[in-house]
């Protein structure tokens, strides 16, 4: 996006997203173009751009792709190759996937028997209690990438603890911030989860400061906006870590980011995630799988592989808006790992379309309906 005259303004490319070839969508050898003979579909997407719209919008939308995980293309289709696969199979679910439960077990009986007595006999040693808590879930995050085969490669300089300073990724799974905590200790902005996500969180997360919403709840968006303030206001507090797009996106584009990591009058330090499809796909789709689903998906592949940016920190700008700063950030980000903007809020995912943006269509599919009866 860029701003002109005050304004925001989606960019060219942004937009075409919303439009795509139907002439993808056409038979072979065929043309919206053509001559014509008798009337077809191809005929009437071209009476209107309302319905040419329309017919992009069911063929092909940039919002729903954002949110799609796409199957891996299948490479067991022949006798010499069915083998292979099978025994690949045998070998992720019968070797790996076992040593993979002990490893993970293994780290949750080392971290458990020593994070309870630090939890429990350090109390009034606030400080010394933190610092061991913070190695303890850094080291608990190491093992739930272990139990992956996580292959992680990282740029840029690791993260520290600074007064001020917010820390904003793009958002592909919950194990995002497992992949980000095994090397620094975040203090993380997350949906309070039900289940033993939950309890992990009201517990274990709690101790590095981490900041719980439920979205549904207007009066939760005050309490955090005021949580958020007063920790990054702290000298001794975990890097705060944000996930500005509010909901998980399948790793090919990023949508709009909100503004409230934007607005806390500190520098921002944009971080890039960006995974490698070629064993598993890292996205989860909370709709259609739950997060114990997803990490078995993990770990019965064969690994997650994965590459972490920490870009440049960034400032507001004199005479820059809390959105433009936001936009500015995703561009970094964007084109860090990769990844194509659309012009879309991801909390659209939850809730039903503006009936506004509605009429808005009506009345345009109105205007063009009168403009050809005029037209006659």
């Amino acid at each position: 996006m860029s701003s002109t005259a005050g304004r925001l303004v989606t960019s060219r490319s942004e937009l075409d997203l919303d439009h795509p070839n139907l002439e993808d969508y056409l038979p072979s050898g065929s043309s919206i173009n053509e001559p014509r003979g008798k009337l077809s579909l191809r005929d009437l997407l071209d009476i209107s751009p309302t319905l040419t719209e329309a017919a992009g919008a069911i063929v092909d939308d940039s919002f729903t792709r954002c949110f799609k995980s796409n199957p891996p293309e299948p490479w067991n289709w022949n006798i010499y190759l069915f083998p292979l696969w099978c025994f690949g199979v045998v070998v992720r679910y019968c070797l790996l996937f076992p040593l993979r439960v002990v490893t993970l077990a293994f780290g949750w009986i080392i971290f458990l028997s020593l994070f309870i007595p630090v939890n429990a006999l350090l109390k009034g040693q606030d400080r010394l209690r933190k610092k061991i808590e913070r190695v303890l879930v850094e080291m608990i995050c190491s093992f739930f990438v272990a139990s992956w085969t996580g292959v992680v490669k990282y740029h840029g300089p690791r993260p520290s603890i600074r007064p001020k300073q917010v820390y904003v990724a793009n958002h592909t799974s919950m194990i995002d911030f497992i992949v980000l905590e095994q090397m620094t200790a975040f203090a993380v902005i997350m949906q309070k989860h039900p289940g033993w996500v939950g309890l992990l969180q009201s517990t274990i997360l709690e101790s590095v400061g981490c900041i719980w919403f439920n979205r549904s709840e207007a009066k939760d968006r005050e309490i955090v906006a005021r949580k958020l303030r007063d920790h990054v206001q702290g000298t001794d507090n975990n890097p705060l870590l944000i996930f500005p797009e509010g909901t998980c996106v399948n790793n090919n584009y990023t949508v709009m980011f909100k503004k409230g990591a934007f607005e806390l009058d500190c520098t921002v330090c944009p971080i890039a995630i960006k995974y490698n499809k070629i064993f598993v796909d890292a996205f989860w789709n909370s709709r259609k799988q739950s997060f114990t689903m997803h990490l078995l998906q993990l770990m019965t592949s064969w690994a997650v592989v994965c590459e972490v940016w920490y870009l440049e920190p960034q400032t507001l700008r004199p005479g820059e808006t809390g959105i433009e700063f936001a936009e500015r950030v995703r561009d970094m980000i964007s084109l860090r790992a990769g990844l194509k903007k659309v012009p879309w809020d991801g909390y659209l995912k939850y809730s039903r379309p503006s009936s506004k943006h509605s009429e808005r269509k009506q009345q345009s599919f109105a205007e063009s309906i009168l403009a050809r009866l005029e037209e006659k």
